[in-house]
């Protein structure tokens, strides 16, 4: 049942930044910051659920995302998504993560993710610009918003997603 409950508000954090922030984002900053409020929620299922489960999410909602938003090249999100959502429930498999570590650690996945997009972008020529122009221009803004979400719901998906892992609870190979 818990697991039904993170889809369906996963379902809902995409619908959220693709049909609501755009309205709430002011007109300025409307083409700089992009909300990735689903990958904030596979790093929390990564530092708080196990990798496994980050990968899987990472992977559907990235597809999702490919095909809805990005369908100039498909699978580049979903592969990103999955890949830094599985290296980073791997890393900290063992570690309980603090408020701190939990948004230090999305703050650094933000960055690897929209840096990693930006390169597989710039090796299929879709974009002619420079890395310190996409840094400044779309990365950092981006990053603040990222981290003003983790941090509103740092303790609702810690409790979700914990509640989930003891409900379920997986043996794990090692």
């Amino acid at each position: 049942m818990s697991m039904n409950r993170i889809i369906l508000l996963m379902l809902l954090l995409f619908i959220i930044e693709g049909a609501i922030m755009p309205w709430i984002i002011p007109a300025g900053f409307g083409s700089r910051i992009i909300p990735h409020f689903v990958f904030v929620a596979v790093v929390f299922a990564a530092l708080y659920s196990g990798r496994h489960r980050a990968l899987l999410l990472g992977v559907s909602f990235g597809m999702l995302q490919d095909v809805v938003y990005f369908g100039h090249l498909i699978g580049a999100h979903a592969f990103i998504m999955g890949l830094i959502g599985y290296f980073t429930g791997m890393l900290l498999e063992r570690r309980r993560a603090t408020l701190m570590m939990a948004v230090s650690i999305i703050g650094m996945a933000c960055i690897l993710y929209d840096t990693a997009i930006f390169f597989i972008y710039r090796v299929f020529r879709i974009t002619s610009e420079t890395y310190a122009w996409a840094l400044l221009e779309h990365i950092l803004p981006s990053l603040f918003l990222q981290l003003a979400f983790a941090l509103a719901c740092y303790v609702p998906a810690r409790r979700l997603f914990e509640a989930q892992t003891k409900a379920n609870p997986e043996t794990e190979e090692e």
